[in-house]
């Protein structure tokens, strides 16, 4: 497609998400409790924040200027282009043969395999090539996986934050179920195990905010975060988003998902007392103007690291899919700004290369 075409395609692209992400129709949520605040006899809302999404009107607004002005720009200032992100294989016999070390893995975006107390986990697996429902439009990937998902070891765990596209990936998802070895076990939040069930899927756990489960010998606990849910034209906040926390007596980690800055954060570095490493989103937050309620930037997610009282931090959420206006690249610079302006040092809130694995040390019992 010629470049006139590609930026006609873009907003069409996105205009079609937002129209069928607007859609609404009356609905009622079999969960509700009436105990729980962010629970509504039609949906969820969040804890502190807006109850998620935007109005027509905005939407329409922001494609426009962003049509418009032609963004976001190609990556330029950190890396040169696309293909200047630097990818890494991972080493898949050490990921394969390991039962002991804590590791992470960051695959891309939201997507990391971490592995605990001899269990792997993969968080919001997105291994396709675009993050739309159909995969002839939509965001498409912009740097190379590292790995396969049949590459990676066997899964245990899979953890969900929510519903969108970016997080939620049908084609991984059946992949997965049908993996050799069995399926895992997929924990998701409140409502989404209804449409996990209507893919084939059973092997399903479902969380509101602060449940805590003991699964795989780990301590699961589905945490608030600021954001909301949708995926078809009829189901807008009804399913409930968040993040994950888990936890080991020689590990602890925190998977933020995808969230806007709020009180929600200093509730769970409250709760829990801090986390041995935490991913945390630092990329899709411009403009600012639309964004703020929903993703947060690299200031406010150093906020997020000291909040939650991580002893380190990963940034993710970044460097993959182009969702918003800023380049794909500018969080590489923005994260140490961020960092030096709140006093953190810079191997405590680090970002990864694509495929890039680290080993933690472990508490001790």
């Amino acid at each position: 497609m010629n470049a006139p075409g590609r930026r006609i395609a873009a907003p069409l692209a996105a205009l079609c998400v937002a129209l069928a992400l607007l859609a609404s129709c009356a609905h009622v949520n079999p969960d509700y409790d009436p105990s729980r605040r962010h629970h509504r006899p039609d949906g969820f809302v969040n804890n502190y924040g807006p109850a998620g999404g935007k109005p027509l009107s905005t939407l329409l607004t922001w494609f426009y200027q962003r049509a418009r002005d032609g963004l976001p720009p190609p990556p330029s200032t950190h890396v040169k282009g696309y293909e200047g992100f630097p990818v890494r294989k991972p080493d898949l016999a050490f990921l394969r043969a390991n039962r002991d070390q804590a590791t992470v893995t960051w695959i891309g975006h939201a997507t990391l395999l971490v592995q605990i107390g001899g269990v792997n986990i993969l968080t919001d697996p997105q291994f396709s090539e675009r993050a739309f429902m159909v995969q002839f439009m939509g965001p498409k990937r912009r740097v190379r996986l590292p790995a396969t998902l049949a590459e990676l070891p066997r899964i245990d765990l899979v953890t969900i934050s929510h519903s969108h596209y970016d997080h939620l990936d049908r084609a991984t998802i059946l992949a997965l179920n049908t993996q050799p070895g069995g399926p895992p076990r997929f924990l998701v939040p409140l409502g989404m195990e209804r449409w996990m069930r209507a893919q084939g899927v059973d092997n399903v756990e479902r969380f509101d905010w602060w449940d805590t489960k003991t699964i795989a010998g780990l301590q699961v606990t589905h945490v608030p975060a600021q954001h909301w849910s949708a995926r078809t034209p009829f189901d807008r906040n009804q399913s409930l988003w968040g993040g994950w926390v888990l936890r080991h007596p020689t590990f602890s980690f925190y998977h933020a998902g995808d969230t806007g800055y709020s009180r929600d954060f200093a509730d769970i570095g409250l709760r829990f007392g801090g986390f041995d490493v935490a991913a945390i989103p630092v990329g899709a937050y411009e403009p600012r103007w639309f964004m703020q309620d929903q993703h947060v930037d690299p200031d406010e997610a150093v906020r997020i690291h000291l909040d939650v009282k991580a002893r380190q931090s990963i940034g993710m959420h970044w460097g993959t899919f182009e969702l918003t206006d800023e380049p794909l690249d500018e969080p590489i610079g923005r994260l140490p700004t961020a960092r030096r302006g709140l006093g953190v040092a810079d191997d405590a809130f680090v970002l990864f290369e694509h495929g890039e694995t680290r080993v933690y040390p472990k508490r001790s019992r």
